[in-house]
């Protein structure tokens, strides 16, 4: 019985990129990463689907998310502090 393998999404998208690029085949990549051609095809399609939600902005970068996600956490404590403080005053502490 065969093992599936997981592959990195770095690994992934180097091999779309390599195969879009045209210095090897996929046949070539295929030999000498030992992946099978249909997922190299399949890694190209998604990557060429995905390219334009990149550039539109759909799709946004890590670093954008960590940024929201960052803000929204902030916004988060200064809210909670509030009503921390709100509490106290009210509890009389």
């Amino acid at each position: 019985m065969s093992k599936r393998n997981n592959h990195a999404p770095e690994f992934k998208a180097n091999m779309a990129l390599a195969a879009l690029a045209g210095d090897k085949t996929v046949a070539g990549l295929c030999a000498e990463f030992g992946v099978h051609h249909t997922l190299i095809h399949k890694w190209v399609r998604q990557l060429k689907e995905s390219a334009v939600g990149i550039f539109s902005g759909e799709i946004k970068t890590e670093e954008a998310m960590q940024n929201k996600q960052l803000h929204e956490l902030q916004a988060k404590i200064a809210q909670l502090t509030v009503e921390r403080d709100f509490l106290a005053k009210a509890c009389g502490h």
